[in-house]
């Protein structure tokens, strides 16, 4: 996964739990909803279009 980065991220348990429902609902993995809600709130902040480097966002495949 070459220019992608991992890092740990400590959530309160209430919103991982809202996270997770938000996801279920938009047919993400909770990864895809994160780093989807991360790149609206960039865009939005700087008024500018950022380019989708994620995959298409569509329905998850259970592991």
């Amino acid at each position: 996964m070459s220019g992608r980065k991992s890092f740990l991220v400590r959530l309160p348990e209430e919103l991982l739990e809202e996270l997770n429902r938000w996801a279920r609902d938009d047919l993400r993995s909770l990864n895809g909803q994160i780093e989807y809600l991360l790149r609206e709130a960039v865009r939005k902040r700087r008024g500018v279009t950022l380019p989708d480097s994620a995959p298409p966002e569509g329905p998850v495949k259970p592991a």
